[in-house]
């Protein structure tokens, strides 16, 4: 023990976990009071990370004041029934893990503790969260599942940097619209296992929710406002009592995984079959039959539908491959779904199409003209001067006109499933306020190795299924302000060093590709909210990858000949998996 004291003073860590500890030794409290015959004072440092977790330690002493540099304290695994009130006069404190005792109630004193920035006490016996704990203004992730909370304070509205809450298995009637009103940079909300009897009606508030985990409650409606939740990938509604699902669900562009098991729902709507995912739960419902148009969502990799009154369809489409029952949903459409019959003709969507932009008092004119079977760009483009959006995906649009070089409010340009053969640096040159450009799904020729400096105030790029379209060094540096950047279906071999530079990257897809390996480096990335590495040739992931835990919170692995991480953990999920690698880097 003399010997780790020692080592804790030069480093300035001490880990005494799993040392079947029935107290915390004296000299800990003591820190640089407690220096040996032979030690230099003035090369000793202050405690600022001790870990007692996995022991039988059974209080912690107010003493824990002598300690004012502590930035991470974990005790959890222990025998506390409480917390000393010193907690509070720990200035530095930013990580504070108390999971796993028998702590009733957290000391009103921990509001002091205001540098606190992660806060897990799950695992305990609360009633009830101090107030306080709102004073705690940098607080990003916080943890109180499996207590018996019935209600969260008011004042946590004060946290308005939380990204990430955990409430899972307490006794929460409801969650405040104040609340969620306040939460908007949140990337997570997990509130499974609860007593909610419904959704908060402003939950289309958290634009940047990326995970939504409300399963086994008593939730019977999801409200209009979820199409709000533009960033949402993945949705659990297992065990609920939703009897129908809102048309504006299928607007959730990013939705991956969708869980609505164990419901009354007794249809699936048309609408939801827009949504573009890999993972839907439709089993124990009360469907009798699903609409055709599901065989269209082509990206499902497992639809599950057991324990549902099916008529129409023979059980062994049920039970059988995906792919199977897709296909025999699509040869159910007539002709006449597929197309349009009732179509206005293509000038007079067009027309219609620039009246509406023209017309429009709002500042933000849209121009969507999409699957018209255009040519050529239809001049409404720039007679709109102040169009910011235009949308010409699913055409055959060869090459951009000069004239869009007159469009300079234009932000968002669409361009996927079209004929674009050449990168059109110049005219992309003169589009200043350009911050979103797709041009996926083009036969699109190889990118000039400057022709990226053309676009540096890009926040979105979507170059994929343009196969050897990025040359061999794509100069993505030249892209600072890059936050979201679609590759997939490209034949990369390599991952393009430069995304590692790029320090704003929130979502990164390089699916359907052929790499074989990804860099430790993506460590870095210490941004990215979503990634995608689904249907690739990589067989073990670098540790590393574990540190971007908590801010990724949806990692793509399907697909993958992965030999390194069990079956199980890739089945719990992104945090299970990250959790898994970042347990296997060496303790620092």
């Amino acid at each position: 023990m003399d010997r780790v004291l020692k080592a804790a003073r030069t480093s300035g860590s001490l880990n005494l976990s799993n040392r079947s500890l029935r107290d915390v030794p004296t000299e800990v409290y003591q820190s640089l009071d407690s220096l040996q015959e032979g030690e230099k004072w003035w090369e000793a440092v202050e405690l600022q990370k001790l870990i007692l977790a996995h022991n039988d330690i059974e209080s912690i002493r107010e003493d824990l004041r002598n300690l004012p540099q502590l930035a991470v304290l974990n005790v959890s695994h222990n025998k506390l029934s409480e917390l000393p009130a010193a907690i509070g006069e720990l200035p530095m404190l930013k990580s504070l893990d108390v999971s796993f005792n028998s702590i009733a109630q957290i000391p009103e004193e921990i509001g002091g503790a205001t540098a606190l920035v992660k806060f897990d006490c799950s695992s305990n016996q609360l009633k009830e969260l101090p107030s306080s704990i709102g004073q705690c203004l940098g607080l990003a992730e916080f943890k109180a599942s499996n207590n018996s909370i019935t209600c969260l304070p008011e004042d946590l509205a004060n946290c308005s940097k939380l990204m990430k809450l955990d409430a899972e298995g307490n006794k929460l009637t409801g969650l405040s619209e104040n609340l969620i009103a306040a939460w908007t940079v949140l990337t997570e909300l997990n509130a499974s296992r609860n007593l909610l009897g419904s959704m908060p009606n402003n939950i289309g508030s958290l634009s940047r929710l990326i995970r939504l985990e409300l399963h086994q409650n008593r939730i019977s409606s999801i409200p209009p406002s979820i199409m709000g939740c533009s960033s949402l990938t993945e949705f659990y509604m297992g065990n609920n009592a939703l009897s129908m699902l809102p048309t504006e669900i299928g607007e959730l562009s990013c939705l991956g995984t969708l869980d609505l098991h164990s419901n009354q729902l007794t249809e699936y709507s048309v609408e939801a079959c827009k949504l573009r995912l890999s993972v839907l739960d439709l089993s124990n419902n009360s469907l009798t039959g699903l609409p055709p148009e599901i065989g269209k969502m082509t990206t499902l990799r497992k639809l599950l539908l057991v324990g549902n009154p099916l008529r129409t369809l023979r059980s062994s489409l049920v039970t059988g491959p995906t792919t199977a029952l897709l296909k025999y949903l699509r040869s159910r459409l007539s002709e006449s779904a597929d197309s349009e019959a009732t179509t206005p003709s293509k000038g007079d969507m067009i027309a219609a199409a620039a009246r509406l932009s023209l017309s429009s008092k709002v500042l933000l004119c849209e121009l969507s003209l999409g699957g018209l079977g255009l040519i050529t760009f239809p001049s409404q483009v720039w007679e709109s001067s102040e169009v910011t959006k235009v949308d010409l995906s699913r055409n055959s649009i060869q090459e951009l006109p000069v004239e869009l070089s007159a469009c300079v409010s234009l932000k968002t340009l669409i361009l996927s499933s079209n004929k674009v053969k050449e990168w059109p640096g110049a005219i992309l040159k003169s589009l200043p306020s350009l911050s979103c450009l797709k041009l996926d799904n083009n036969p699109l020729s190889q990118i000039p190795s400057d022709g990226l400096l053309a676009v540096s105030m890009l926040q979105i790029l979507d170059l994929s299924c343009n196969v050897g379209s990025l040359p061999e060094n794509p100069a993505l540096s030249s892209l600072p302000h890059l936050q979201e950047l679609y590759l997939r279906r490209m034949q990369l071999r390599e991952l393009p060093s430069e995304i590692l530079r790029l320090q704003q990257l929130r979502i990164l897809d390089l699916s359907q590709n052929s790499l074989q390996s990804i860099p430790a480096e993506f460590k870095n990335l210490s941004t990215l909210t979503e990634l995608d590495l689904s249907d690739n040739s990589i067989s073990t992931l670098p540790a590393e990858l574990g540190l971007l835990e908590p801010s990724l919170q949806a990692l793509r692995l399907d697909g993958n000949p992965l030999r390194s991480i069990r079956r199980t953990i890739l089945d719990r999920g992104t945090q299970a998996v990250l959790k898994y690698l970042r347990d296997k880097l060496p303790e620092l």
